[in-house]
């Protein structure tokens, strides 16, 4: 087991690290940008170690500053955590260069599923259902106009090395088909630095349903059921569940086995997520594969009993996987509250916190790295808390919420809790009634 880890990341998700090492009994080592001096992982961990400027680029993805701080310090391992530096793979072949242990896949793996086409292409090969498309990279407008007319429109175009929603394009017609490829290339090129696309069917509001998987050095896979993460504003995802309110338990076998055949064929270690897209006759289709923990995790270690952070430095240390897939006992949601003012278009609203009060309970979990009087920095994604709730069913889980949203108290800041409070009363989501056109739609009234 690893003396020392290094967590390569901030906020709530670098407590979350920290937490698990400490009943690890692993030492700790924070690094933090001068405007997260007063961040809460910086004063919980082991030791903490201030690695550059206030932006990304001048901290958090400075590769050489953080692999020289894992050395003076003697951690043997780093955790990503997600975002940053967590699906990088040149950052995880610095890490082996340096004989020091990335608690993730292996640099190939990330590349190999990092870019989406040939992420595609692998699954095909597997035996794993693809959403109609391009098999590799569309390398000219005409290409694209041809084969988007013999799948049939709407299709969407998508950064092969995208995320968050950037580079994607619908497409509902040809004579939209020169503008969309225009636009996307430009922002995958100016996000990604990578301006290929590929092309597949445009599935009218899916599902987004993810499973959950866990991967050892020896190939053995499990998965630990689905997660529904179809309420989504602009592809960022804000209330999760699990089980799925949409699922089956026989979608729910065929998809978990879809999984694991996905992350045996590539060998895949640690903890990850296949993602699915799940149209209303309930057929499934690959979308693509997070290399990397979630967000959204908790809500599965609320309903399996697991410490999924536990499970991945295990598996990174070298440990078998010692239990079988799973299904959720209970049910269990999760709410993302940003640092947005709802009312101005989710503007991030960043500024000093005067007053929290937190609630509790039976059934309630909240991971976050906010205090009062604490700052909150404008330089960072707008997360600042997940509020989980737990109940033995989806009525009791939602009630939970509701409560805890309403307790809630933070002075000094705007925040989305209003708003989810208005999505939770919504008669479609009360019943399960909602796909990925959801928040759209709800938004729109």
């Amino acid at each position: 087991m690893f003396r020392k880890i290094l967590i390569a990341n901030r906020g709530e998700i670098a407590i979350r690290i920290i937490r698990a090492c400490k009943e690890m009994s692993i030492k700790t080592v924070a690094v933090f940008s001068t405007a997260d001096k007063e961040s809460m992982h910086v004063k919980l961990a082991d030791e903490a170690f201030c690695i550059g400027g206030p932006r990304s680029n001048e901290s958090y993805l400075n590769t050489d500053v953080i692999i020289e701080v894992a050395n003076i310090t003697n951690a043997n391992a780093i955790h990503p955590g997600y975002g940053f530096l967590a699906e990088n793979a040149e950052f995880s072949e610095k890490c082996a260069e340096n004989n020091i242990k990335f608690i993730g896949p292996s640099s190939e793996m990330i590349r190999l599923m990092g870019d989406k086409a040939t992420a595609k292409t692998t699954m095909k090969k597997a035996g794993v259902p693809v959403i109609p498309g391009s098999d590799n990279l569309i390398k000219t407008i005409a290409e694209g106009k041809k084969l988007a007319k013999q799948i049939g429109y709407p299709v969407i175009l998508k950064a092969t090395a995208g995320g968050g929603g950037k580079g994607m394009r619908l497409v509902s017609i040809e004579a939209q088909f020169q503008e969309a490829w225009e636009n996307a290339t430009r922002e995958a090129e100016s996000a990604f630095g990578n301006a290929g696309l590929y092309l597949e069917k445009f599935l009218v509001n899916p599902h987004h349903i993810e499973i959950q998987i866990l991967g050892d050095q020896f190939n053995n896979a499990i998965h630990l059921s689905e997660r529904d993460c179809s309420v989504q504003r602009r592809h960022q995802k804000l209330i999760e569940e699990t089980p799925s309110p949409f699922i089956n338990n026989t979608l729910r076998n065929k998809m978990g086995e879809a999984a694991i055949k996905a992350a045996q064929t590539i060998g895949y270690e640690g903890a990850g997520t296949v993602e699915f897209l799940v149209d209303e006759k309930k057929n499934f289709y690959f979308m693509e594969m997070n290399t990397r923990i979630q967000v959204e995790h908790c809500i599965t270690e609320e309903v399996t009993g697991l410490d999924l952070l536990k499970e991945q430095i295990k598996v990174a240390a070298g440990e078998k996987i010692n239990f079988t897939s799973q299904s959720p006992q209970k049910h269990a949601i999760e709410c993302r509250i940003n640092a947005e003012d709802t009312e101005q278009n989710f503007r991030p609203d960043a500024g000093k916190i005067k007053h929290l009060f937190l609630p509790g309970g039976k059934g309630v979990r909240i991971d976050t790295h906010i205090y009062s009087g604490y700052s909150i920095p404008p330089y960072y994604d707008s997360l600042i808390a997940k509020f989980i709730a737990t109940g033995n069913t989806r009525t009791e889980a939602i009630q939970t919420m509701k409560r805890m949203l309403s307790e809630t108290q933070i002075e000094g800041i705007k925040t989305t809790i209003p708003f989810h409070l208005q999505v939770l009363k919504d008669k479609d989501f009360a019943t399960g009634n909602y796909n990925t056109g959801f928040l759209e739609k709800f938004l729109s009234q």
